[in-house]
């Protein structure tokens, strides 16, 4: 389905705007669950717990929208996708940030996701893709190699990266066909977020048999916190996504890798090599290209 028409605003200038911004808060809910707080002697766990609490305080925050929005009728297949593929998207995930550092594994987890984006959409949907786009997209793929072949993630931490980033793939290319299809874009913004939510507290409750809603009391400041965040990234993203083609507005959202890049050194206490450095600099640049285009 085609982006909804805006008259009296300038194509693609306010989407990627919104794609810029989602990108940036996006990297910070990523640190407040990857970071120093979820330090502990089951990282596995902790990780459950944050992200837990991340995603279950976005879904009482807009579960009250629900009731004054409309029901998403015609988007509905698109939220069950939707569902399913984040049910794989938050264990990679965290099972990612349990064994890495969010440098090394940031840029991989986001950065192979427009890659796969594309070809999704160009492949699967036949939407149409500029030279420039296509450039961009390209360059963010080399940028990655640059992180693979400086060995900065071990086997267990690449495939669990390259596994969340192609979730990640799937959920932006479901979203955008969802939040096109819905009565508006808060429509279906609302209810995927409550739905996640949702299925978030069961698969982690389940995971930890329980503990987790024992620990989510002790975290709920950060949660709500990093909640509030994922509310306003994921939906300047979905936003922008009714408004505009989704392949090089995927890749634009990857800009939060300069933030991620930030937070690590600042406040996770990492450290940043040349290689690391250069590739996050490589994604920029192939997202630069997608705006010059």
């Amino acid at each position: 389905m085609a982006p909804r028409a805006r008259p009296g605003v300038t194509p693609f200038i306010l989407p990627a705007a919104m794609m810029v911004a989602s990108g940036a808060i996006h990297a910070v809910v990523n640190a407040i669950v990857k970071g120093p707080k979820a330090q502990a002697s089951d990282p596995l766990h902790a990780r459950m717990v944050a992200r837990g609490s991340t995603d279950g305080a976005s879904a009482l925050l807009l579960l009250p929208a629900t009731l004054l929005v409309a029901w998403p009728s015609g988007a509905i297949g698109w939220l069950a996708i939707s569902a399913a593929v984040h049910l794989v998207y938050l264990y990679a995930m965290i099972r990612t940030y349990a064994v890495a550092d969010l440098s090394a594994a940031y840029p991989v987890m986001r950065g192979s996701a427009p890659l796969l984006t594309a070809a999704i959409s160009v492949g699967l949907f036949g939407e149409r893709v500029a030279i420039a786009d296509l450039a961009g997209i390209a360059m963010i793929g080399a940028a990655i190699l640059t992180l693979v072949l400086g060995r900065h993630l071990d086997a267990k931490a690449l495939g669990w990266a390259l596994t969340t980033g192609a979730m990640t793939a799937l959920y932006t290319v479901a979203d955008a066909h969802g939040v096109r299809a819905a009565p508006s874009p808060a429509s279906y913004i609302a209810w995927d977020f409550v739905l996640i939510g949702a299925i978030s507290i069961a698969m982690f409750a389940g995971l930890t048999r329980g503990r987790l809603f024992a620990d989510l009391r002790a975290q709920w400041r950060p949660g709500a916190a990093a909640g509030t965040l994922s509310v306003v990234t994921y939906g300047l993203a979905l936003w922008a996504l009714s408004l505009g083609p989704t392949a090089p507005l995927a890749a634009l959202r990857e800009t939060g890798m300069v933030t991620a890049l930030i937070l690590s050194v600042a406040f996770l206490g990492e450290s940043v090599t040349w290689r690391r450095a250069a590739a996050v600099g490589g994604i920029l640049a192939g997202a630069g290209l997608i705006l010059l285009g």
